[in-house]
């Protein structure tokens, strides 16, 4: 959606050269291993702040470093995702992309931010799966050489068809809200999110078919 505001000749580099952030970006994570681990310390307690006992569990008012990345990303993304199908919405995506001023490394640099925000969770998983350092980076670069390889095809397949754009933006959304419940310590049980998505696609696709077959059936 991001690299999709730039022109023709800069979307391919822009994907490129975000995918290749993104696996400096989690091997720089697991590199850090301890200081990773280390985000799940408690900062403070929202007693410090004044917020009474038993309003919410003790695991809620515990406020860590990872709490607040993943609620700043959260927001961002809800945001950022409601904006575009605001835009989609109201008819202004053409005329912004008439007169854009949206820069290459605006662009880069939201797709770096949201690849942080986004692998910081899959990174502190990771560190509890493996042990050894070189299997969880081999796995890293297995896994953005899978985007590498599909980003392209994702991305056109996305901007040809709107209503499949638009159900990838209430993904995002839905992606957000998790992120917010994760913050507060009310984590959502992500095979729910999964299916939902999986689901979703299932009937969109269905409904690409009929709308396909429509005019030879008229």
């Amino acid at each position: 959606v991001l690299s999709g505001k730039l022109s023709a000749d800069q979307q391919f580099r822009a994907r490129q050269m975000g995918l290749a952030l993104a696996l400096v970006t989690r091997i720089l994570w697991l590199l850090t291993i301890t200081w990773i681990m280390g985000l799940v310390t408690p900062l403070f307690s929202l007693h410090d702040l004044g917020v009474p006992e038993g309003w919410f569990d003790e695991e809620v008012m515990e406020v860590s470093l990872r709490d607040i990345i993943l609620l700043a990303g959260g927001l961002f993304l809800i945001s950022k995702s409601v904006g575009e199908i605001h835009e989609k919405v109201e008819g202004h995506e053409k005329k912004r992309s008439a007169g854009s001023t949206v820069s290459f490394g605006g662009v880069l640099f939201q797709i770096a931010l949201l690849d942080i925000i986004f692998s910081l969770d899959s990174v502190i998983t990771a560190v509890g799966m493996a042990e050894d350092l070189w299997v969880m980076v081999v796995a890293v670069v297995l896994a953005v050489g899978v985007m590498l390889a599909f980003a392209g095809v994702v991305s056109d397949f996305v901007e040809r068809h709107p209503t499949v754009k638009m159900l990838a933006l209430s993904f995002l959304i839905l992606i957000g809200v998790m992120l917010v419940a994760e913050s507060i310590g009310t984590p959502i049980n992500k095979g729910y999110i999964y299916f939902a998505m999986a689901f979703s696609l299932v009937v969109e696709f269905l409904n690409m078919k009929i709308r396909g077959k429509s005019p030879e059936v008229e």
